[in-house]
């Protein structure tokens, strides 16, 4: 008996990373499908024209003019502590601090600024928009809607995505202004440069495919940000605790997402010359 049942548990143990790996593999093949037909659904409503301008509207607000304190404070502080790490690394190197304009500005409007402001929208608009459907498909409200003939896809979904196609480049290009600014402050109280040489740095070098380079990566993270979003919150299930996991999953993957498609924009954008 004991011999049986050690068979088993030695049975079941084995077993496992091939169940792991089973089930990781078709959650990601569904879950990747029912994305891609959420965003289907949601083009075709787009071109359609069948766009609730009053909702989209609102949720322009909650996403761009509610998201501005915190990419503002995050962005402040980035360019500074860029401009910081960049003077004494230079400063060590060359004996003076110089290129800090120029090396602050192409971190800020190729890279960080476009990241930081999609992992702050992530976390901060990507949570609640799944919240929000989740609670309404565990409280039925999504099933009401079907009920009354209002497609969910187009009265909840095509708001959303507008608003965050719209207002995620914008909150990007106001996060590269405000970042450049926080290292002109630290560079000019630090290290005694003149305003003029800091930014005649960035201009000097800086032209229109290297802001494009990031401005372009903010789209592609919006669309992750709200197809992530609104696929969890549609597929939420299990009360208040899926609303929970769902939330929290959204911003996971969301992260995930807007790393891994970071660099392959990257890769891509210089390989069109954009940089």
């Amino acid at each position: 008996m004991v011999l049986k049942q050690t068979k088993q548990i030695i049975g079941k143990t084995a077993s496992t990373p091939f169940s792991f790996t089973g089930r990781l593999v078709k959650n990601i093949i569904s879950g990747t499908g029912q994305a891609t037909q959420i965003t289907a659904e949601t083009l075709v409503w787009i071109f359609k024209g069948q766009i609730n301008i009053k909702n989209t509207v609102m949720q322009m607000v909650e996403v761009g003019y509610r998201s501005f304190p915190i990419i503002l404070l995050t962005s402040f502080f980035t360019g500074m502590v860029l401009a910081l790490q960049v003077g004494s690394a230079t400063s060590n190197l060359f004996n003076e601090p110089v290129y800090i304009g120029m090396i602050t500005g192409f971190a800020l409007v190729k890279e960080l600024g476009p990241v930081l402001t999609a992992v702050v929208i992530a976390g901060r608009v990507g949570a609640a928009i799944t919240a929000e459907l989740g609670t309404m498909k565990v409280t039925e409200q999504l099933d009401a809607l079907y009920t009354l003939g209002t497609n969910p896809v187009k009265y909840l979904a095509v708001p959303r995505f507008l608003a965050c196609i719209t207002m995620v480049p914008l909150l990007t290009a106001l996060a590269n202004i405000i970042g450049i600014y926080g290292g002109l402050l630290v560079t000019n109280m630090n290290w005694d440069i003149p305003s003029t040489v800091y930014m005649g740095d960035i201009l000097n070098v800086m032209d229109i495919p290297a802001f494009m380079h990031g401005f372009i990566k903010s789209f592609f993270f919006a669309a992750i940000i709200v197809i992530v979003a609104c696929h969890k919150g549609f597929g939420c299930y299990g009360g208040a605790e899926g609303v929970g996991k769902a939330t929290t999953s959204s911003v996971m993957v969301s992260m995930i997402l807007i790393l891994i498609s970071d660099y392959f924009l990257t890769a891509l954008l210089v390989a069109l010359k954009i940089y």
